[in-house]
C-alpha cells in the first residue's frame, strides 16, 4: 500500500507537464499510427464510439478548462491525460463509475450493455490500473489441478448464488472475501492471482458491470469460465465467443461440474481456447495503440460535435 501515493503524485505531475511535451507525442503518436492496421484501427474505434450522425451537448457539458476531480482519482487521471491534445474550450458529457444505463446524450464512460442500444455510450479506458493487468503464467495447462477457483466480493445475486452452491464443492476452491467479513462457510481468505494459477479453470464473474479478473486470467494458461458476459468495456468483451475465448456456464451453474470434467481431459481443446484467448489479449498490450486510440475516440468525438 506505501507506494500509492508515489503513484498518484507521478500521475498528477504528468498532467503538470509543459504543453511542448504533449505536442511533441502526439506527432510521435501520428507517425506511429502510418504503421498500424488500419483494419484494425478503425475496427476498435467504430466499436468504442458507434455514433456516425453529428450532435449537440447540452447545457450539462464539462470543458476541458473547467475539468476538475470530484471523485474517483483513476477515472478522473486516466481521461486528464488524453484532454491535452484538444482546445481547452471543448466540451464533453462522461461518467465515472459502473453505472451502464443508457444515455440520452453522447457520454465517455467505463462500461456499457452489450447490445444495438448503446450509441451514446462512448467506451473510454477507466479506470485502467484496476483492470487491465495481466499476468506471466510459468505453468502449462496441462499441469494444473483439475479444478475450479475463485475469490471475490459477493454482493450481487450471481455471485452470492454461486459462492453458496460451491463454497464446498469438490471439484471448486470458492469462497467470498466480503468486508465487513461474513459469519458464513463460503467467507474465505484472499488469495493471491500466483496461488489461482494453479487451477486449470478460474471462475469470472460480472459484478456491476464487468468482470474484473477477465483480463488476466484470459492472459494466463488458464480458462475463463463464466455465464455470456452482458457487459462491454474497452476490452470489447462483446466480441468473446464461448468455446472459442472461453468455457460458458448457464446462469443457473447446472453444468458446471459437466463442463470441468470435459475440460479436465480434453487438453487440446483446452489449449485451443487459451491461444485465442491470448490473442485477444495480445489487441491491448501495445501502448503507444492503446494511446493512440484514446485520441482517436476523443477526437472523433470533438468532431462529431462540431468542435474540431
Amino acid at each position: 500500500m506505501s507506494f500509492k501515493p508515489f503513484y498518484y503524485i507521478k500521475r498528477f505531475g504528468y498532467n503538470l507537464l509543459p504543453q511542448s511535451f504533449f505536442d511533441r507525442k502526439y506527432k510521435r503518436l501520428m507517425e506511429f499510427e502510418k504503421q498500424c492496421i488500419s483494419q484494425e484501427l478503425h475496427a476498435r474505434i467504430s466499436y468504442y464510439i458507434k455514433l456516425k450522425e453529428p450532435f449537440k451537448l447540452g447545457a450539462r457539458a464539462q470543458s476541458i478548462d473547467t475539468f476538475r476531480r470530484t471523485k474517483g482519482s483513476e477515472y478522473y487521471l486516466d481521461l486528464k491525460d488524453f484532454l491535452h491534445y484538444f482546445p481547452r474550450e471543448a466540451s464533453f458529457m462522461y461518467h465515472f463509475g459502473d453505472n451502464t444505463d443508457a444515455r440520452d446524450i453522447p457520454t465517455i464512460i467505463k462500461a456499457r450493455m452489450i447490445g444495438n442500444s448503446n450509441e451514446n455510450s462512448v467506451l473510454f479506458k477507466l479506470n485502467k490500473k484496476r483492470h487491465f493487468n495481466w499476468v506471466n503464467d510459468s505453468k502449462s495447462f496441462s499441469e494444473k489441478q483439475n479444478r475450479l477457483v475463485w475469490r471475490g466480493g459477493a454482493y450481487q445475486k450471481l455471485r452470492k448464488e454461486f459462492v453458496k452452491q460451491f463454497y464446498d464443492h469438490p471439484k471448486c476452491n470458492v469462497g467470498q472475501t466480503n468486508l465487513p467479513k461474513e459469519n458464513v462457510p463460503w467467507q474465505k481468505q484472499f488469495m493471491s492471482k500466483q496461488a489461482q494459477l494453479d487451477y486449470k479453470f478460474i471462475f469470472c464473474p460480472e459484478g456491476n458491470d464487468v468482470s474484473t479478473n477477465l483480463k488476466w486470467v484470459m492472459s494466463s494458461n488458464s480458462i475463463c469460465f463464466m455465464p455470456r458476459p452482458r457487459y462491454e468495456t474497452w476490452f470489447m468483451e462483446g466480441l468473446l465467443e464461448p468455446g472459442v475465448h472461453y468455457v460458458e456456464i448457464r446462469s443457473d451453474f447446472s453444468d458446471l461440474g459437466e463442463k470441468i470434467d470435459y475440460y479436465s481431459t480434453q487438453i487440446r481443446e483446452a489449449e485451443e481456447i487459451i491461444s485465442n484467448a491470448h490473442r485477444h489479449v495480445a489487441r491491448f498490450q501495445n501502448q503507444d495503440l492503446e494511446d493512440l486510440l484514446s485520441i482517436k475516440i476523443l477526437e472523433r468525438y470533438f468532431k462529431l460535435s462540431g468542435q474540431l
